[in-house]
């Protein structure tokens, strides 16, 4: 499995072997659906809610005698039934929507990803960044050239001026590359990594 190799400049200079480990695994699209959900879910901060009956300021005194009165038996005035009476089955913001997969399961979903993109041509690979592309104005010229139209910028978390360069682009996204996640690699369409990340993922999967 191979790459396009690009130059500091976003020029193509040749092809880069992609690692057969990483990116030349059989993609199971049941553990990627099963990774996307878990992480939409686990981004979920629920706000709504809704107050219950115990919740609700007000007397719990019966309003009036159970029986005689020819009508309906009540209870206090805090009742789903009534007016200014608590809800029943609202939502409730202290509701927990956490799901779980095990490490495993994870940086399998993870890889089959990276082998989907691989086996699709969408990898592509840049030698470096100059030292002088601290610009975002620069970092289009690169992208330019390199006809990245929708993509994510896989870098080393420590590359701190690719990331002030690259977060104003709006098709780009920079991210670390120990932050690779099924939302931003299926939204965007390719994948670019530099020579120092694509070695850096190696370590970060194999711990």
């Amino acid at each position: 499995m191979q790459a396009v190799l690009y130059t500091h400049a976003g020029i193509e200079s040749g092809k880069i072997e992609l690692d057969s480990a990483f990116f030349g695994r059989e993609v199971n699209t049941g553990l990627i659906h099963r990774l996307l959900v878990l992480q939409n879910a686990n981004a979920r901060n629920p706000i709504a809610h809704t107050k219950t009956r115990s919740e609700r300021n007000g007397s719990t005194r019966k309003l009036y005698k159970q029986k005689g009165t020819g009508q309906a038996r009540v209870g206090d005035s805090r009742s789903p039934t009534r007016r200014g009476g608590g809800i029943a089955f609202g939502p409730l913001s202290n509701r927990n929507f956490e799901l779980r997969m095990n490490k495993k399961e994870r940086r399998c979903a993870l890889l089959s990803i990276l082998s989907s993109k691989a086996a699709g041509m969408q990898v592509k690979v840049i030698e470096s960044f100059s030292t002088d592309a601290t610009k975002t104005k620069d970092m289009l010229k690169v992208f330019a050239n390199m006809n990245l139209s929708s993509a994510v910028l896989a870098v080393l978390p420590t590359d701190t001026a690719v990331f002030q360069a690259g977060r104003n682009v709006p098709t780009v996204k920079v991210i670390g590359a120990n932050y690779l996640n099924p939302h931003d690699l299926l939204k965007f369409k390719e994948l670019v990594f530099t020579k120092e990340s694509l070695e850096y993922i190696k370590s970060h999967f194999a711990n």
